[in-house]
């Protein structure tokens, strides 16, 4: 059986018009596309493999494990399962696409817009039945792939990249027009909520979960009691049973705050016996199987968690003390449901590092909740009116579940966004993403596409 195989870069091969030019070449049944690198090797054997499963399976498209290669060793590099809601621009399927030909042909023919970067993608969308094979079969060059299967800091941030902005907007056109297709697409006709529906002892809680961060919650801890406001607000520590010396620096720092005077310095107009004071709330769960959601529900839920839950992870600080002010007063001006912030990235020296300040400036007001279902994050820092988290409530995973709350409170709460950078990332060799082997890398995002799945078909409901 004749099959077409055609080398392409992978930033040509996204443009409408070079696709088309494909589809006007090709004249057999199947279709193979060699993307990102042209040293891969893919046996006949192989070429009948995909030939073989594809008449089983009917599918419109195939792509299948392959091998890493160098002089000294063979390693096998698995993809991950294609879902409905694989929707994110960037899933990895390897660098061999095989094509029923005819319906490659149709959907690239028809395609109204003229594609620069997006062609490629819009054309998967619109393939009903896409198939994984699970077997390698065909090697890539380990110098030419290596980037593709690390989760490196340079891939993890492309997506918010402001030299992909153009890139990023095609995408988002893309995949507005699939949701859409699909019965899908969310208009912007949010419930109203009533900031003052309940009453609560403080008016904003500092949320850190921790665990074994000795090295970093001091300084998380400071950076949060610092802040100064003109109403009361309070830190919540949750501390998932941690084995190093975080617990007893955190009751450290607690006995500190208690014993000192108004002019301390380190809790200067922050003790518990004025209006305004800083209490810290330290709580180690009785649950022993709780991940990084878990601890925020336990947070959300206390009886002393404030009308505003506000994230700080246990190794970043805020950008100044005037942070916690600036996002209760946004809550009031936006009026909405959840409130993302901008950060910077920063090594422990506090210098920056590419790509720098992380704003999320994709997001829109019209039609950011339909563009999050394509992008792996919506950004930092988290904030929340509690009375909503509390009803929806965190999964209890500690990769993902900032990501299913804030699709979930989208679908029909307004999430509100400030652009300015409020806190540092610091980026170290100890991060819960630094360093993520492959196996890690596809369980991560297996489940972010199956949240993507999840919310697609509640979308469709």
């Amino acid at each position: 059986m004749k099959i077409e195989t055609y080398f392409i870069d992978s930033k040509q091969v996204a443009s409408s018009e070079v696709l088309k030019e494909i589809a006007k070449q090709t004249t057999s049944q199947y279709l193979a596309l060699v993307t990102k690198s042209p040293k891969v090797e893919i046996s006949e054997d192989a070429l009948q493999r995909f030939v073989q499963v594809a008449n089983d399976t009917k599918a419109g498209m195939l792509y299948a494990d392959y091998c890493k290669v160098s002089a000294e060793n063979r390693q096998l590099i698995p993809t991950i399962e294609y879902q409905e809601g694989s929707l994110r621009d960037d899933f990895d399927f390897g660098n061999v696409l095989f094509f029923d030909a005819n319906l490659f042909k149709q959907i690239v023919e028809s395609q109204q817009n003229n594609y620069k970067f997006a062609a490629l993608y819009d054309l998967r969308l619109k393939i009903s039945k896409i198939f994984h094979i699970n077997e390698p079969l065909y090697d890539v060059s380990e110098t030419r792939c290596l980037s593709e299967v690390e989760g490196t800091d340079d891939n993890q941030f492309a997506y918010v990249d402001v030299k992909n902005i153009a890139v990023q907007q095609e995408m988002e056109k893309a995949v507005t027009e699939h949701l859409k297709n699909i019965g899908a697409l969310l208009t912007p006709d949010y419930q109203q909520i009533d900031l003052n529906s309940e009453s609560f002892e403080v008016e904003a809680s500092i949320i850190i979960p921790v665990k074994n961060r000795e090295k970093t919650i001091l300084d998380a801890i400071k950076s949060a009691i610092s802040q100064k406001t003109n109403f009361k607000f309070n830190v919540i520590v949750v501390d998932n049973h941690s084995t190093d010396q975080t617990t007893e620096i955190i009751r450290t720092q607690i006995s500190q705050m208690n014993t000192n005077s108004h002019k301390n310095n380190i809790c200067e107009n922050l003790c518990n016996s004025c209006d305004l004071c800083s209490e810290i709330v330290h709580i180690i769960p009785t649950r022993h199987d709780l991940n990084i959601g878990g601890c925020w529900n336990e947070a959300v839920n206390h009886q002393k968690c404030g009308k505003f839950a506000v994230q700080l992870d246990s190794d970043d600080v805020y950008i100044n003390e005037n942070v916690l002010q600036k996002i209760v007063d946004e809550f009031y001006a936006q009026r909405c449901a959840m409130l993302i912030g901008s950060y910077t990235l920063v090594n422990f020296d506090y210098e920056k590092i590419p790509p720098g300040d992380i704003t999320h400036a994709e997001w829109t007001e019209q039609n950011g909740m339909n563009n999050a279902l394509r992008i792996n994050g919506l950004g930092a820092p988290r904030c929340f009116y509690t009375p909503i988290i509390r009803k929806i409530g965190f999964p209890n995973v500690s990769y993902g579940e900032d990501y299913a709350v804030g699709l979930r409170i989208c679908r029909e709460y307004k999430i509100g966004r400030i652009y300015d950078s409020l806190y540092f990332c610091r980026r170290w060799d100890s991060n819960s993403d630094a360093n993520i082997d492959i196996k890690k890398l596809n369980e991560f995002n297996f489940y972010k596409d199956k949240i993507r799945t999840i919310e697609l078909l509640a979308r469709k409901k």
